[in-house]
């Protein structure tokens, strides 16, 4: 059992595919169309508790397999983000939860879109807080592959150290490798302090780890660095091998969509030092072939990209740039991101 906040309620919700561990509130007087909130990697829905204590709407929080509370299953990453999405899916209707509002962070707002295509009929609005790029992983801004196999994604891309003080449950900060160290250096920007780290690092040690599940495998490449995305585990979900989540410009139904992001993200940036043509291209990693064969990808202009088109052919979307926040912008600045989240479902009810 995690460690709930006072006025948040734990239930175990079977479905054909899992057993979800789920968090809810329904604050008393509660109206309109319930919020789903779903985490991103290394995480859970702990992250997302002060949130549900603010919000004055039903509100739906659940682990994907392999993390928080929730069944560890092997991910099959050959269908992208399909086996999350599909979880949330059965999850929802488990509930009997249908059009819905659903916030997605980071990892989770690529299940977000996923959902869009594959169950649009679930999604009254959609608000991702610092997703993964639409193009996947491994692109150029246009959205092609670098190299035909995504070279240097994957699970092969994780710290080795990282992963096992992961599987040791490490509460130090020790190392930079170590969780707490990580979500210091990473998920915040440089100073945050809410209180609740404690909380934050037990639901980063909630990540199942292994081949099938965080990071995943991963395979031998001709192309610099060496490696490239596997079949199996969570990175190798985001590779663009495997996941393209653009098909939503095309959407006959498109919710509205709000993007929040942090100036200062270390995880989804133009230039992040967690995609490694960045890397080599700082030196970090030796033998960098160069801008032309291995640019570093430009998340957030990919993202703005595809979003531009979604509008252009019916949507709407409008993007929200936290200045002095990082890739956790609900928990960094939490009643700018509420008063934003409840702006955008109202004007969706």
């Amino acid at each position: 059992m995690s460690t709930l906040l006072d006025g948040i309620v734990q239930e175990a919700v079977t479905t054909d595919r899992l057993t979800a561990s789920v968090l809810r509130r329904t604050p008393e007087g509660a109206v309109g169309a319930p919020i789903v909130l779903i985490h991103g990697n290394v995480s859970s829905s702990l992250f997302f508790q002060p949130l549900m204590l603010a919000l004055p709407r039903e509100t739906v929080a659940i682990d994907l397999r392999g993390y928080g509370d929730s069944e560890t299953l092997p991910v099959d990453a050959t269908r992208g983000l399909g086996d999350f999405a599909d979880d949330v899916a059965s999850v929802l209707d488990a509930l009997g939860l249908t059009d819905v509002h659903i916030v997605g962070w980071s990892m989770g707002g690529g299940v977000v879109m996923q959902l869009m295509l594959d169950r649009p009929g679930l999604i009254r609005s959609a608000t991702l807080i610092a997703p993964v790029p639409p193009q996947g992983f491994g692109t150029r801004l246009d959205g092609s592959l670098c190299t035909p196999d995504g070279a240097g994604t994957g699970g092969l891309g994780a710290n080795p150290d990282f992963i096992a003080r992961l599987a040791a449950g490490d509460t130090t900060d020790d190392e930079p490798t170590s969780p707490r160290s990580v979500f210091r250096s990473s998920y915040v920007a440089p100073g945050f302090s809410d209180g609740r780290e404690d909380l934050w690092v037990e639901s980063m040690l909630s990540t199942k780890t292994g081949e099938g599940n965080q990071p995943g495998d991963g395979v031998a490449s001709d192309s610099w660095p060496g490696f490239a995305a596997g079949g199996r585990g969570v990175l190798n979900t985001m590779s663009a091998v495997h996941l393209d989540l653009t098909g939503i410009v095309d959407l006959e139904r498109k919710p509205s969509i709000l993007w929040v992001r942090g100036a200062h993200d270390a995880i989804v940036g133009d230039e992040s030092f967690f995609d490694f043509n960045t890397l080599g291209k700082h030196g970090v990693v030796p033998g960098w072939p160069g801008e032309e064969a291995a640019p570093p990808q430009p998340m957030i202009a990919q993202t703005r990209a595809v979003l531009d088109e979604y509008a252009a052919n019916g949507g709407a979307y409008r993007e929200e740039v936290f200045e002095d926040a990082g890739h956790s912008p609900h928990i960094e600045d939490p009643e700018r991101f509420e008063r934003l989240l409840l702006e955008h479902v109202a004007a969706a009810d």
